[in-house]
């Protein structure tokens, strides 16, 4: 089983609503590793090029403001089958739908304030986590506690 690496988007209202914290401590929690992290304010290229297959609807204007206009996080996340693993963590789009215990359902009301982005593929994942993160940004080490996390015939 290869592990692999997903990216996490913690959005602007994430910030404005103080919940940055609570987000990552429920990745840290699942021992999920943070191989990548950063704070910045996406730019409306970057906006359209992460967003481009929602480009042509009447919604992406107020996206690209709304994305642009605060600090996001980025994460770049690594596990056995992070991809997955993180979605399920995310709950779906619709926060309102989300089922209670993710972060959409516990911390969002909304599809288009829900707080949080996480990769819905590998294929995805693969592109994305580039798109934010350089190489020289991406770091990999070994978690002490590996041993209590994933058994012997998971590891890589």
């Amino acid at each position: 089983m290869a592990m692999e690496r997903t990216l996490v988007l913690i959005k602007p209202d994430a910030f404005q609503r103080s919940l940055v914290g609570e987000i990552l401590a429920r990745f840290e929690r699942k021992a999920l590793k943070i191989v990548g992290m950063k704070m910045f304010r996406m730019s409306p290229e970057l906006a359209k090029e992460h967003y481009a297959h929602l480009v042509g609807k009447p919604f992406y204007p107020g996206l690209e403001a709304f994305m642009t206009r605060e600090p996001i996080l980025a994460l770049a996340l690594e596990g056995q089958e992070a991809v997955e693993v993180v979605r399920k963590i995310v709950g779906v789009t619709n926060a309102r739908k989300a089922e209670a215990g993710t972060i959409r359902g516990d911390l969002s009301m909304s599809t288009g304030r829900n707080t949080i982005h996480a990769s819905d593929s590998i294929e995805t994942a693969q592109k994305e986590v580039p798109r934010f993160f350089g190489e020289n940004e991406l770091f990999g080490y070994k978690i002490v506690l590996e041993d209590y996390i994933y058994a012997e015939d998971e590891k890589e």
